[in-house]
């Protein structure tokens, strides 16, 4: 990786790095008076009247909103739209480039949840789907469900689901690298933010019971007065053995540990005190929650990061391109759980023979948009 001077060097010299680019061609006056006007208003006059029909006649039909509001980047936190707008700007780059999927990047100069909704409701007509990105918990949950509920396209809040479809992907073939069940094994994610209440849930879909979920403050548990609505929900359908305490008490004897929390939260003994064979996602960045080489050392047998400089990188562009391919293609209006589980298995199933330090395809491989949007087709 480049140091700072020259990753702004290289930014400063390609500029912007997405375009807009003419599929019909203007070479002629007839060219343009059948693309623009006069001919353009035999087809507004058209959609005016059939609007379902704009993904068949306009942009609508391969496009796709990356909305942000700045208030968690990355690692780096709340640091507005502009700070947001280079990463909405490469996810757009990644969509084309892997998906063929032309994206705009909007980041909005507002963190009022309602003014959110009202916004993306409001340019709604031009997209085909809306991908939600590095918006901070527990608003998250409530603006994603209510333009769910609002719109006829597929929406998705990436830093959810694209995690916890990768993140169960890569376990399904974790536990086949360490020879246990992945329903029967004991799970602790650490972090109960937008990424760790998604992984949780679709864990739980998926069929696995033992999950014991950690905020800040400990343990998530239905005794605990100081939870808000979104933990309070997640305390009721996970911890079935009550644990109490903090990191120390969860990992006890665990199978398996997901950080998506913050930088060195668990330690060389933490791994030790897990069930032999632990698997390890920390997925923390930059900084995983423990390195991969401390947890080799406690006695993990698989280690995943965030990372792409150290095997089994986790990382949700491996799934968001390919769930958007193919919720467009079959003109999906919502991206179920039914299809987050097909998604997963399909990624899974690119590797087949996972090994400890191969559980999840390369973000270069070229079989997985197709894979996994023929999964949501």
């Amino acid at each position: 990786m480049k140091n700072d001077k020259a990753i702004l060097a290289a930014f400063k010299k390609v500029g912007p790095r997405i375009e807009t680019k003419g599929r019909a061609k203007l070479k002629t006056k007839e060219d343009i008076a059948l693309y623009y006007t006069p001919g353009v208003g035999v087809v507004s006059s058209h959609l005016a009247k059939h609007p379902e029909e704009a993904r068949t006649y306009s942009v609508k039909k391969n496009s796709v909103a990356v909305v942000s509001d700045g208030s968690a980047v990355l690692g780096l936190g709340n640091i507005g739209p502009y700070g947001a707008l280079p990463v909405m700007e490469g996810k757009a780059l990644i969509f084309k480039e892997r998906a063929d999927i032309d994206a705009w990047p909007i980041v909005l100069d507002t963190q009022d949840p309602d003014e959110i909704v009202r916004t993306v409701l409001a340019i709604a007509p031009g997209f085909g789907g809306i991908n939600l990105e590095d918006i901070k918990a527990p608003e998250c949950f409530d603006i994603e469900q209510r333009l769910i509920k609002a719109l006829d396209i597929p929406v998705m809040h990436d830093d959810q689901h694209g995690t916890a479809i990768v993140v169960l992907a890569g376990l399904m073939n974790a536990a086949t690298v360490v020879g246990k069940s992945i329903k029967k094994m004991r799970v602790v994610v650490l972090g109960a933010g937008a990424a760790g209440v998604a992984v949780t849930k679709l864990l739980l879909a998926y069929g696995l019971t033992d999950i014991v979920v950690l905020d800040r403050k400990g343990t998530l548990h239905t005794k605990r007065a100081d939870l808000n609505a979104s933990k309070k929900e997640l305390a009721k359908i996970s911890n079935p053995r009550n644990v109490q305490g903090g990191i120390e008490e969860a990992l006890a004897g665990a199978d398996v540990v997901v950080g998506v929390s913050g930088p060195n939260l668990i330690t060389k003994a933490n791994i030790e005190s897990m069930a032999p064979n632990a698997i390890v996602f920390a997925l923390s960045n930059p900084v995983p929650e423990i390195l991969p080489d401390v947890a080799h050392a406690g006695g993990a047998a698989v280690v995943a990061t965030g990372r792409s400089d150290f095997p089994n990188q986790v990382n949700n562009a491996l799934v968001f391109p390919g769930i958007f391919r193919g919720a467009l293609d079959k003109k999906l209006k919502e991206i179920t759980v039914e299809t987050k589980l097909r998604a997963a298995k399909a990624l899974a199933s690119l590797i087949e023979k996972p090994t400890a330090s191969k559980i999840l395809p390369d973000m270069l491989d070229k079989r997985v948009v197709a894979t996994v949007a023929k999964a949501v087709r």
